[in-house]
């Protein structure tokens, strides 16, 4: 019976498990380890952060699903990989083995690489985490008691793009529901060299869809833009031209902020020769294996990753949840071949599918494949987006509730733009 442990319980960690269990049956054990016994669907953070949904509405308890379908769950953080010893030491100086590990920790949040940035020791708002946008809400009510200049965006090296746009687009539309938009100047300051990059290179015209929507909802926008120092409401923030020289210095002034930071892997492993690159993310083959380490898979933001192409301003390659389903499937199968001794042979398709809320309409990007030259790349505009996100909201957390054990973005989504690139075609 081989012992696989898989290190994180978020998106990845959730669908390795189910889809790993099904793949390999009773005959094997599958223990997911987590800092929390609580799942929280991130990509509908923006909304509690304006106060649409609440922390309890996103999120349920993984324990009882997870053992309903023979999975163990151990609550605590890991504090380091031991590779070589192939165990997992706790923080509280447990230790695990395991016969293979799947590394699905998600990434920890470089706040510390911009002075006066994020929630706790800064003077910025975060979406990252539901706690961070339970905050961020609670910010924002006061923020209404007395509105000013907000300032949204994504700093140099971040490679999410996608929340931070939504974010600009739901305060809009909160703020003019409440009759408040006229007084609110919004900025939207992002890394890309220019807006709808999206950290991809661009899919179809979303440069020319972007800039139309910000436009048409008055939100001004800085590209290449370097943010050097965030004091209590003033942002400073260089803009750069194609050969990374300065153009202008801004000083923003702001009442309310959310950035989003770069990421890097988490310490638990980092330091670990041959199992990450120098910014902590874990080294992975076509098969998702660690090259040094092969009883080492690893899916999700924690995976290394190169930039689509090079960018003045750093920005890295986004991990969607689509992407994300896809290395996990891979896993499972070459999980299943490694231990009855076969090869494996499964990729990961690394397509990005994304829908994104921007409060009463939204927009949906397909890049097949991500990284340039693609078979498909398209974008829509349309409310259909916001109603789909919303109902996927649903289906997603029914799934995790009953065990998920097939790709939930692939159903879903793919029905979705199934039926509107139907509608076009009619």
């Amino acid at each position: 019976m081989a012992k696989i442990i898989i290190l994180g319980a978020g998106l990845g960690g959730m669908a390795a498990a189910y889809e790993i269990k099904a793949e390999l049956g009773a005959g094997h054990s599958v223990c997911v380890v987590g800092e929390g016994p609580r799942f929280n669907f991130t990509p509908s953070n923006p909304w509690v952060a304006v106060g649409w949904r609440k922390p309890e509405e996103i999120g349920l308890d993984v324990v009882e699903p997870l053992k309903r379908k023979g999975i163990d769950f151990v609550e605590m953080a890991a504090e380091a990989v031991l590779a070589d010893q192939n165990r997992l030491r706790l923080i509280d100086g447990s230790l695990l083995d395991y016969d293979y590990l799947v590394i699905t920790t998600g990434p920890r949040l470089a706040f510390d690489e911009v002075p006066g940035l994020g929630p706790v020791h800064g003077h910025t708002e975060s979406i990252c985490t539901v706690s961070h946008a339970q905050a961020a809400w609670e910010h924002y009510q006061a923020f209404l008691a007395n509105p000013g200049p907000i300032v949204v965006g994504a700093v140099q090296g971040a490679s999410c793009f996608g929340p931070a746009y939504e974010f600009a687009m739901i305060l809009d539309a909160d703020l003019r529901k409440r009759k408040l938009r006229d007084r609110v100047p919004i900025t939207f300051v992002t890394a890309e060299p220019y807006v709808g990059h999206m950290g991809l290179g661009g899919v179809g015209d979303s440069r020319g869809l972007m800039e139309g929507e910000m436009r048409q909802r008055h939100i001004k926008w800085i590209t290449n833009a370097r943010v050097t120092d965030i004091a209590p409401g003033m942002m400073k923030v260089d803009e750069v031209d194609a050969k990374g020289a300065l153009v202008q210095s801004h000083e923003l002034p702001f009442a309310y902020s959310m950035l989003l930071p770069a990421f890097t892997g988490v310490p638990a492993v980092r330091g670990v020769e041959g199992l990450t690159n120098p910014r902590g993310f874990v080294l992975i083959d076509k098969q998702q294996r660690n090259p040094k380490y092969p009883n080492i898979f690893s899916a999700g933001v924690c995976v290394a990753i190169p930039p689509v192409e090079a960018t003045p301003v750093p920005t890295g390659a986004p991990k969607t949840g689509f992407m994300i389903e896809s290395m996990v499937t891979a896993i499972a199968h070459n999980l299943h071949d490694v231990i009855e001794g076969r090869e494996p042979i499964e990729q990961a398709t690394w397509n990005a599918v994304c829908l994104a809320d921007m409060g009463d309409t939204g927009v949906a990007f397909v890049a097949l494949p991500q990284i340039p030259p693609r078979n498909v790349t398209w974008a829509r505009v349309g409310k259909w987006v916001h109603l789909a996100k919303v109902g996927f909201e649903k289906y997603y957390l029914r799934k995790m509730r009953l065990g998920n054990t097939e790709p939930v973005y692939e159903k879903y989504v793919m029905k979705a733009l199934g039926i509107v690139r139907l509608k076009d075609r009619l």
